[in-house]
């Protein structure tokens, strides 16, 4: 962990739609504790519009950095010990950041969802972020950390219930109210043009071990169609976040040995509903998920009020299937809605545990869950509206 800085954290981005909903989440849930903080933008006059809204101290520090001045990066994590980034898509704006973060030895938390991205980030960075103390976290909000945390916390209980880790998992989007940010449409757009520009990045994005350098496990279900899940009893319909959630838990198996497993397989869909009904729901869910990368959806920078905000909601359920047969489940849920409201506060807290829970974290590449595990969980229970339970 990089010595005494001068912050603790630096919100970079703090002036987008997502930045200013982590900086008035730190603002109230931590005032007049002892989180140094400051917030980073490219502009010092939006930084002190959004301090004032947000009824941060007037003395709140605020930082110049502009993604297209690598010296203003460089300056800007010389100062802190983290760098907390919405900056997004990242394979436009953050790979000069995690560099910098790499050579300083500054841990670095965002909220990625660009898988291609994270492999090309891995490949130049792991190294030497070992070498200098950096602990690099990627997708710290609703992609992937109550996924890759929930398959965490069912494989901890299926230990303790069944002997061992269970091979075989479901991963189902029970419900969900709220929008995707304007972020996340921003990263699969630039997604798509990245492979249509370097076609050799598809295989890539249709491996579900891009995250695993060096192994593939077994082959697993496609998630790209509706079906009825018989263990289920139920319609599902693709999830337009599963890509980059299999990919993560799947890297989380990895990290932390294979005690999942080497023949380990998971999957994300969305709960459609029963036989009779569900197919045409599934359906519709498809139909919705298509437009959500087309022109004319959210932009970064746009997003759902207050009020919409804070009626949005997610519960998530996690199946877990043993040899024999036997079945055990969890279940994860939010207070907010995923994109915005929820996000927010999970990637705060990451930052908060990473630097003042779990200071013992190897430097390297993580996943969120695997780096702070149970410490996560207790944060997010007590600060952020979420809970973890096994579901009889």
């Amino acid at each position: 962990m990089k010595p005494a800085a001068e912050f603790d954290i630096v919100v970079y981005g703090a002036s987008g739609f997502t930045g200013q909903l982590v900086a008035e989440y730190l603002a109230a849930e931590y005032r007049g504790s002892d989180i140094k903080w400051a917030m980073a933008g490219r502009s010092l006059d939006k930084l002190a519009s959004v301090r004032d809204a947000i009824g941060a101290p007037r003395d709140l520090p605020l930082i110049a950095a502009d993604a297209s001045d690598p010296a203003s990066l460089k300056a800007m994590v010389d100062r802190t010990a983290s760098v907390l980034t919405t900056v997004g898509p990242y394979q436009l704006y953050g790979t000069d950041l995690v560099a910098a973060c790499a050579a300083t030895g500054t841990d670095y938390l965002d909220l990625c969802g660009e898988p291609v991205w994270m492999r090309q980030m891995i490949e130049a960075h792991e190294a030497e972020a070992r070498k200098s103390g950096a602990r690099i976290v990627f997708s710290c909000g609703y992609d992937s950390l109550p996924f890759e945390l929930g398959v965490w916390f069912l494989q901890e209980a299926a230990r303790k219930q069944f002997g061992s880790a269970v091979a075989r998992m479901k991963g189902r989007v029970r419900k969900m109210k709220g929008t995707f940010s304007g972020g996340t449409a921003a990263s699969m757009k630039a997604i798509f043009a990245a492979a249509a520009n370097d076609p050799s990045l598809i295989p890539m994005l249709r491996d579900p071990f891009v995250l695993t350098p060096g192994f593939t496990g077994p082959k697993q279900p496609p998630g790209n169609k509706p079906l009825f899940d018989e263990d289920l009893d139920m319609w599902v319909a693709p999830f337009v976040m599963a890509n980059i959630n299999t990919r993560n838990v799947h890297r989380s198996n990895f990290l932390l040995g294979f005690p999942y497993g080497k023949e380990f397989v998971y999957d994300e869909m969305m709960l459609a509903g029963p036989k009779d009904t569900g197919e045409a729901t599934a359906k519709a869910i498809v139909a919705g998920n298509n437009k959500l990368g087309a022109q004319g959806g959210p932009k970064p920078g746009e997003g759902p009020s207050k009020e919409e905000r804070e009626s949005g909601h997610f519960d998530l359920l996690f199946v877990g299937f043993a040899p024999d047969g036997r079945q055990i489940r969890a279940a994860v849920t939010g207070d907010r809605d995923p994109g915005y409201g929820a996000t927010s506060k999970m990637i705060a807290e990451c930052a908060i545990c990473l630097r003042r829970d779990t200071p013992d974290v190897p430097a390297g590449i993580w996943t969120p869950g695997v780096a702070m595990k149970d410490a996560l969980i207790k944060r997010l229970v007590a600060h952020a509206g979420m809970t973890f339970r096994i579901e009889a």
